[in-house]
């Protein structure tokens, strides 16, 4: 059965600041540690007034140091923002700190605008078609050193932190494919090319020195509460910042409110219907429905659990009820032993 895991944006709720959501993002790890997760994981964002998790390295050993045994790792690391040699040492120094807890997923997208994608890079000249060479750079700093290497990675050679490509299209499934890495599919806010990307990646799969079989993870919104009611109207969140942040004006997150779908346009209310094929909205009973049925679909190997919910305490419960639905999901599925 599939495991799970946290995908925290560290939102800015609105009328917060960062050091409240980094405050409550730790309280959430540290939950979901008890609550049996496989891994929490956070995103490189920036000029994004609704999320705090920008220095996302720093962020992770906040995380982790937290922490006991859970997974602490990057969805992801924006690679082309950055030089392959200074994420393995920012990781490798994660590692040294916390072994055998943490996890690099990359991607190849700028997690921001274009202006500010100006602001981080300065060197313009290079391109998202870098990332297949970067990706190899790094994978080298993070092997043992070799005889004659010299540029090495301290901390980071030898540490060998578990890489995962990030997509949402085509290109990165086939090169997790291409080099035998776990894929990870953001399906939570662009699902249109999940089946088919997630098709690429197991048809094309090659085995290397660190995976033998393909291993998909799959991003998956979750809004779990008492009641159907209560979590659509929880979600009305979510899907306020989803929409603002589409039409070019981001924003801290903001309050629930009745009846926000009723209030978009045509055009955005069939792309919140399309985020919302993999999503789970509901009581315990509901999501655990939802979330059984998008496994049956897709044969993911993992959830990656996005609980974007304005209260703090009913995200905690969001969470908690997500893990024991997963757990529920798996005990029904389990091999029965004979009874002699």
């Amino acid at each position: 059965m599939a495991h799970h895991s946290v995908l925290d944006l560290v939102p800015i709720t609105l009328g917060s600041d960062a050091g409240c959501a980094l405050e409550r993002s730790k309280q959430l790890a540290i939950k979901a540690e008890q609550w049996g997760y496989k891994r929490y994981w956070v995103a490189e964002h920036h000029n994004m007034p609704g999320i705090a998790s920008s220095a996302t390295a720093v962020v992770i050993g906040h995380l982790a140091s937290a922490t006991q045994t859970i997974r602490v790792g990057s969805g992801g690391i924006m690679l082309p923002n950055h030089a392959p040699l200074m994420v393995a040492e920012q990781f490798g120094t994660l590692a040294t700190l916390y072994p055998n807890r943490i996890d690099l997923g990359i991607g190849r997208a700028p997690g921001t605008d274009g202006l500010t994608m100006q602001a981080l890079r300065r060197n313009l000249a290079a391109s998202v078609e870098d990332f297949p060479r970067d990706v190899m750079e790094l994978q080298q700093y993070l092997k043992p050193t070799q005889p004659g290497q010299r540029v090495s990675a301290t901390p980071g050679a030898g540490t060998e932190v578990p890489i995962w490509i990030l997509g949402s299209s085509f290109f990165g499934a086939q090169l997790a494919a291409t080099l035998g890495m776990p894929f990870a599919f953001a399906s939570h806010f662009a699902p249109t090319y999940l089946s088919a990307a997630i098709g690429t990646y197991r048809e094309q799969f090659k085995p290397s020195g660190t995976l033998k079989e393909p291993y998909v993870m799959l991003g998956f919104n979750l809004c779990a509460a008492e009641s159907d009611a209560h979590a659509h109207f929880l979600r009305s969140s979510s899907l306020q910042s989803f929409v603002n942040l589409r039409r070019g004006v981001p924003g801290p997150l903001p309050e629930p409110i009745e009846g926000f779908e009723a209030s978009l346009s045509p055009a955005e209310r069939q792309m919140v219907e399309v985020i919302g094929q993999c999503s789970a909205v509901g009581s315990l009973e509901t999501v655990q429905a939802q979330i059984g049925d998008f496994l049956a679909q897709t044969g993911a190997d993992e959830l990656m659990l996005v609980s974007s919910i304005f209260d703090p305490e009913q995200r905690l419960k969001s969470y908690e009820l997500g893990s024991i639905a997963m757990q529920n999901l798996a005990e029904a599925n389990a091999p029965r032993r004979a009874v002699c």
